[in-house]
């Protein structure tokens, strides 16, 4: 069977994957958005208020109206994950899990990237038991209850933040000196603290999360609090960033930084011909944002253009 050729093969279904399939379109390029997990990191936002046009919207409903922009243009998006990218003589073929394989005269890389994990004992144990990544997808479930929230960022304030609708009380462990938020969410975050909802607890790290058998009933730190090393509560919340997904990067030949970010220019371009990479997994300067990641979508699909129109 004669596998079809694509011009621009996408993924990644995120801001900057979707976005590229948007402008690909408009380039009249036949593409195909592939992904593994629709919607991306942002899905957990539980809201985004720095998109234009959007004062305040969910992560979730953002991108199913950029998803829905896309399929309007006639967008093919396959949920699949890409476990190989292979460089031929004057085009790539991908394949993914499910044994698929499908050719395309460029690539655009927006796999954005995976949650870092503690590694700690009890983290593997207890996940979906009381450990969580996602506040948005699991707060509810803590409505109540004692929880903390590991990691200083300004994900981790919002995070700690909108679980204030549902716990009883949340805690915030840092192991720096102290959280790093936006400054209007450091402003909410004290104003929970004064309210005696949050909890800020700095210069500690989490070695240990314990429980019963069933669920999660404490942490343990690396120094005393309050008089003790472990801390009585229900539930663990970890965002202490992300971590790029190497595995179809590194076989391809891709350029990485020392975090293991793809390395491009402005023009989105990577150190192979035909491939860019647009998002979390590039190694931009900027913090990660949806608003960036979509721009270097946009960016992405039309170099390709370019690219595929002067070869």
């Amino acid at each position: 069977m004669v596998m079809p050729m694509y011009d621009v093969i996408i993924i990644g279904g995120g801001p900057a994957g979707v976005s590229a399939a948007i402008y690909a379109n408009r380039y009249k390029l036949k593409n195909i958005v592939i992904t593994r997990e629709r919607y991306g990191l942002i899905s957990m936002a539980h809201l985004v208020e720095n998109w234009p046009g959007e004062i305040k919207i969910s992560g979730i409903d953002l991108m199913k109206k950029i998803e829905k922009h896309a399929l309007s243009l006639g967008t093919e998006i396959i949920d699949d994950e890409v476990v190989r990218i292979n460089k031929q003589e004057s085009s790539f073929k991908v394949i993914t899990k499910s044994g698929k394989e499908y050719e395309s005269k460029t690539i655009i890389i927006a796999i954005g990237m995976e949650r870092r994990k503690l590694n700690v004992p009890g983290e593997k144990e207890y996940l979906n038991r009381g450990v969580s990544y996602c506040a948005t997808c699991d707060g509810a479930l803590f409505t109540g209850k004692t929880v903390a929230v590991i990691g200083g960022s300004d994900s981790a304030a919002k995070e700690a933040l909108l679980l204030t609708q549902y716990a009883k009380k949340v805690y915030i462990i840092y192991r720096g000196e102290q959280i790093h938020p936006e400054p209007l969410n450091m402003d909410a975050v004290m104003k929970k603290v004064e309210e005696g909802k949050i909890e800020i607890i700095n210069n500690a790290n989490v070695k240990e999360i314990k429980g019963d058998g069933n669920i999660v009933t404490s942490v343990v730190l690396d120094r005393e609090y309050n008089g003790s090393n472990e801390l009585p509560l229900q539930g663990v919340f970890i965002e202490i960033g992300s971590v790029p997904n190497k595995a179809i990067l590194e076989p391809l030949g891709l350029e990485l930084d020392d975090r293991g970010h793809v390395k491009i220019n402005r023009k989105c371009e990577t150190n192979i011909k035909g491939v860019y990479a647009a998002g979390d997994i590039v190694d931009d300067p900027f913090p990660k944002q949806a608003i960036t990641a979509a721009a270097e979508g946009a960016i992405a699909a039309m170099v390709a253009f370019d690219y595929i129109k002067k070869n």
